[in-house]
């Protein structure tokens, strides 16, 4: 954990967040921006801050949670399909390796690399998470 990184703690439990996967290596939780409803943020437990930094040892364990997570965004959301990405460095508001799972659905109109962000309405972000866990279960 490195002091000041905010993803460090969440994945500590010392930040609140919506989690919605927790493994020994890795935490997922809820964007508080996302481009949709359900966007999912996956992190390794251990600082790293970008993906040629990401251990060997790691590399198959995070694939896995974003296969995991792709499933839930059908399962649990509803969803038809899912966007997985992540940034080094340039446009990494965090810097903390974290890949973005977002729910799409045909003609959602997410183009490009253009995110537009949404909000949750008051409350509504554990309902998502609840449902994402419960598909993940």
């Amino acid at each position: 954990m490195v002091d000041g990184c905010l993803f460090c703690s969440i994945a500590a439990g010392e930040t609140p967040a919506e989690v919605v996967l927790e493994t020994p290596d890795f935490v997922g939780f809820l964007d508080v921006r996302p481009v949709f409803k359900g966007h999912t943020l996956l992190v390794p437990r251990e600082h790293v801050v970008t993906l040629p930094e990401l251990p060997a040892d790691l590399r198959d364990g995070f694939v896995e949670q974003q296969q995991r997570l792709a499933a839930a965004m059908l399962d649990g959301l509803g969803a038809q399909g899912s966007f997985v990405a992540m940034n080094n460095t340039v446009s990494q508001s965090v810097p903390h390796l974290h890949c973005h799972v977002v729910p799409r659905t045909k003609g959602d109109g997410l183009r490009g690399f253009f995110w537009p962000r949404t909000k949750y309405a008051d409350h509504e972000a554990p309902a998502y998470a609840q449902r994402l866990r419960d598909a993940l279960a």
